[in-house]
């Protein structure tokens, strides 16, 4: 694999941005395969699609490509926040594709996709209105706020300049590909808190005990649920059901990596 742009693609366009796109929806169609069934290419959309850039001809998934220079930071810019949050709950909501570059080497640095099922309200920024002097005034876009997504939830095909064996990128699909059941946001937005709290302790095997300390935390999440241990335990439950940890023994997990 390849992570140079066809630099000769960028000839015939003077607009930056029509370069850029140009030179990164090229490089996908060449060099990624689909994450969710392991077809060795996934084909481009015609020009213009409301949604989607690209999808896979032999599963059907569809991916969206964001594209940014330099490091890819804690948040992408994205279109009209009305339109985003709508589509959270829509089955056919495309899965995303994040690509950063370096400019000076028409370069990928990384290149990351991130489910669709990983999506949730919380992840979605407001960005205020645009001025009442501005051409589009009044209208709101809204940013993807990396930060927000558990690690398991950002599948890295290239990290650093360096790719990640495929075998890896496949695995870390199929390990969330659970969440894809639940259809409820709000249930699915606390399996991903759950998830997120795993992480943040920063251990294969964790306790309960070690959970329950962002309790607060997660109340502040969610005002309305004045249960949160017991929350906490239900979602332990689940993300057991589903493989994402083991059962030790009472009180005791490990995360499955």
């Amino acid at each position: 694999m390849n992570l140079s742009f066809n630099a000769k693609l960028a000839e015939n366009y003077s607009s930056s941005s029509q370069k850029i796109r140009v030179l990164t929806e090229d490089w996908v169609d060449r060099q990624i395969y689909c994450p969710n069934c392991g077809k060795s290419t996934i084909d481009s959309y015609e020009n213009n699609r409301p949604v989607a850039d690209f999808h896979c001809p032999n599963c059907r998934e569809e991916y969206e490509l964001k594209s940014k220079k330099d490091s890819m930071g804690n948040k992408i810019v994205d279109g009209a926040y009305s339109k985003m949050i709508e589509r959270l709950s829509d089955f056919d909501n495309p899965n995303f594709f994040f690509l950063n570059y370096n400019l000076q080497s028409y370069k990928v640095e990384n290149f990351v996709v991130i489910p669709k099922y990983f999506f949730v309200p919380e992840i979605i920024e407001k960005r205020k209105p645009l001025s009442k002097h501005a051409r589009r005034a009044g209208w709101i876009g809204c940013n993807i706020l990396l930060q927000n997504i558990p690690q398991s939830g950002k599948i890295f095909y290239v990290k650093n300049g360096i790719f990640e064996n495929k075998k890896d990128v496949l695995k870390n699909w199929q390990r969330t590909l659970f969440l894809r059941e639940e259809n409820e946001i709000n249930a699915k937005g606390w399996l991903l808190d759950i998830m997120g709290c795993i992480e943040k302790i920063k251990k294969q095997k964790f306790s309960l005990n070690e959970v329950y300390a962002f309790e607060k935390e997660l109340k502040i999440k969610h005002p309305d649920n004045n249960f949160v241990k017991d929350k906490i335990r239900q979602k332990l439950q689940v993300l057991r059901d589903n493989g994402y940890i083991e059962f030790i023994s009472p009180g005791k997990y490990k995360l499955v990596i």
